[in-house]
């Protein structure tokens, strides 16, 4: 499978597609309401990080519980009940003066539903998807994602000119409904991957044999903590721009699908897998030109270029599919999946405790980017040595079980 049109004509594929669109547009919408409305009352990085990108980490608890729920539960089931979930706390943040303390209590619900159900999405793409088509379709569903971010922080962005952050979450609860009855009328009721075997013992399991799988382990850091890092630097784009960190957070959602897009459809599997260093090192070195603290145009410019270095996930997934076994796919991808959003939450809750320690302003969010970016380089460098464990042809030394 190596085309858009023969991706595109998998019927299932296409309504997972448009899901992911609204799911990652209305995510992007509902939480640039929630960090407007967090700065305007606190105007502190740390807790305008927390409330945009924070609730992840309490899909770390989940995961270590229940994340084999992606293999255990049918896929449809668990994509509607991920979907609902989100919808039902997005209609409850738009509830006038609604106290903080609830505020981020349902900032913490979807995370924990997801950690348990949210490898189902990538394992059934890699169900109804020929081995030779995964990677464009991972690539696909990145896109939706870069897509939709530049759409939902882009036009979320300019509805804060004209609407209120009430009416910003009734919108995006009112698209969750949508992907609500597309996943329950246009997926057919595939099985789970396993039954009759103890869900919390399971993901123990098999947590325990991915992350103390010397392959495996480096591949997951490597997609979970540089990445971090540089969600660090994204999460300072409110106190660095202000009303206008809507479009930094667009034009870094353009540099990703750009490089998606070139990465997954266009470079051979060995030329993608080379690549690898280079881009990881893409994704922090321009952000380290924030220690001159740019203009606005300068800093999009750099963070474009920057984002292309996302890609770097498609062939290190890739690798993750060869060294894992089918028949936990879905927790495979749910750690992953988990593990990244965890990266992502830490990353943006250090970027704002540097700038916060190097004192308020759009010059002390621009140093700490800088700072996060030098830290983003440390770690895939040191990291470089076990990913040569997962070099395709070299011998398979463990991995997950089935």
């Amino acid at each position: 499978m190596q085309t858009y049109r023969q991706l595109f004509a998998i019927r299932e594929f296409r309504v997972l597609f448009v899901v992911q669109c609204i799911n990652v547009g209305s995510y992007a919408v509902a939480s640039l309401a929630l960090g407007t409305i967090t700065f305007a009352a606190t105007g502190s990085p740390v807790l305008t990080a927390l409330a945009m990108f924070g609730a992840p980490l309490l899909r770390l608890v989940g995961q270590t519980l229940f994340g084999s729920g992606s293999d255990l539960v049918r896929p449809r089931t668990a994509l509607v009940v991920i979907a609902a979930t989100t919808m039902v706390t997005d209609l409850l943040q738009a509830l006038p003066g609604l106290a903080w303390g609830w505020r981020f209590a349902l900032l913490a619900a979807a995370p924990l539903i997801t950690s348990a159900l949210g490898g189902s999405m990538m394992a059934l793409v890699s169900d109804i998807l020929p081995p030779d088509g995964f990677i464009l379709g991972r690539a696909t569903m990145n896109i939706a994602v870069g897509g939709m971010q530049i759409v939902g922080f882009g036009i979320g962005g300019l509805l804060l000119i004209t609407f209120s952050t009430t009416q910003l979450f009734l919108g995006a609860g009112a698209a969750l409904l949508v992907a609500v009855l597309l996943l329950r009328l246009g997926l057919s009721d595939h099985p789970p991957r396993h039954a009759g075997v103890s869900l919390v013992g399971r993901t123990r399991e098999v947590n325990r044999a991915l992350l103390g799988s010397r392959v495996i382990r480096p591949l997951y850091l490597t997609m979970w903590v540089p990445n971090g890092l540089i969600v660090g630097c994204e999460a300072l784009f409110v106190p660095f721009a202000g009303e206008r960190a809507g479009y930094l957070f667009a034009v870094t959602a353009a540099g990703m699908l750009l490089g998606d897009v070139v990465v997954g459809r266009f470079l051979a599997v060995g030329v993608r897998d080379r690549l690898i260093g280079p881009l990881r090192l893409l994704l922090a070195v321009p952000y380290l030109a924030f220690f001159l603290v740019p203009s606005l145009p300068y800093a999009a410019s750099l963070a474009f270029v920057a984002s292309v270095g996302y890609s770097a996930s498609l062939p290190l997934q890739e690798r993750l599919v060869s060294h894992t076994d089918g028949a936990a796919r879905g927790q495979v991808f749910g750690l992953q999946g988990t593990g990244l959003m965890v990266g992502q939450a830490l990353g943006a809750l250090l970027g704002g405790a540097v700038a916060s320690g190097l004192g308020l302003g759009p010059v002390a969010a621009a140093h700490a980017m800088g700072v996060m970016a030098l830290a983003s380089v440390a770690v895939s460098v040191a990291l470089t040595p076990g990913l040569r464990r997962s070099r395709p042809g070299v011998a398979v030394l463990d991995g997950a079980p089935a």
